[in-house]
């Protein structure tokens, strides 16, 4: 099969791109026993590369949409090299085949909560629903068969994915040791969430009296992840409602430290994490 040209570049260029390809796809196994992932190359309408999964196994359409991926063919071979780089499948660059890429509408969600929507869809906001289509829906006619197949192919496309991401490096650091005095911190606010401080809450009378801290979720400017409660001076009549008279932080806001101490240090998942106390604000 002859590779495409691939628009935008010189012959070398090209031919360098695929002699890169050619050594990525060295010991991988055959497309027609394995299947293979597929770049395809922008057209009228779509101006982006785009991935799509073959598969050798269904009986009518073979190829299926994953995701787009990028107007530059290099930034879209690293994106979806990254995604497959664990799999026995190929990564090939070909041309839009509209015969054989087109959906049929075989890939269409006919039941439940996702009724209406493309697998596709569901592959990159519930691929845990997607597992439950591939392995436990009980097809009662044969289009539901083929159905439960297609989705069997989509998911191991995510299968394949996570296995990247279990092989990648834990991404960040520590920003110290526990114990350990760190100064003039520059964090910006990620997520907050807002808990009562049991140890304060009191009943006055009949009258509940909550001590709300803000948990507060942060990064540095190389992307290493702390964290740190802010406590409520002032007490408020309802639980986790914050007093007006307290400062909300919000997603995005940036804190200025002049110093802190390391609490503890922890992982989160696979992101090492830094908690900090005794906070002083510039």
């Amino acid at each position: 099969m002859t590779p495409p040209l691939i628009p935008g570049l010189t012959a070398q260029e090209q031919a360098q791109l695929y002699e890169k390809l050619h050594v990525y796809n060295r010991g991988r196994a055959s497309y027609k026993e394995a299947g293979a992932y597929l770049v395809v190359i922008p057209r009228e309408g779509h101006p982006a590369y785009s991935l799509w999964i073959y598969s050798p196994l269904p009986e009518r359409q073979h190829i299926f949409y994953l995701c787009e991926l990028s107007a530059d063919v290099n930034e879209s071979l690293r994106t979806a090299s990254t995604l497959c780089f664990y799999s026995q499948r190929r990564l090939l660059i070909v041309e839009y085949n509209a015969k054989r890429m087109q959906s049929n509408g075989d890939d269409l969600i006919p039941v439940g909560k996702y009724r209406g929507h493309f697998l596709h869809e569901i592959l990159s906001i519930d691929p845990a629903y997607l597992g439950w289509i591939a392995y436990k829906f009980q097809p009662r006619i044969p289009k539901q068969e083929r159905f439960v197949h297609i989705a069997r192919i989509y998911y191991s496309a995510h299968t394949d994915s996570q296995r990247a991401k279990a092989r990648r490096k834990p991404a960040g650091r520590f920003l110290g040791k526990e114990g350990e005095k760190l100064e003039n911190l520059r964090l910006t606010v990620t997520h907050v969430r807002l808990e009562d401080n049991p140890y304060k809450t009191q009943v006055r009378g009949v009258t509940p009296f909550f001590y709300v801290r803000q948990v507060l979720s942060l990064t540095d400017a190389a992307g290493n992840r702390a964290c740190l409660c802010v406590n409520a001076r002032t007490a408020s009549r309802h639980s986790c409602v914050l007093p007006a008279t307290e400062h909300a932080y919000q997603p995005g806001e940036t804190i200025e430290i002049a110093s802190a101490r390391v609490a503890r240090t922890y992982w989160s998942g696979k992101t090492p994490c830094t908690r900090l106390n005794y906070v002083r604000l510039k």
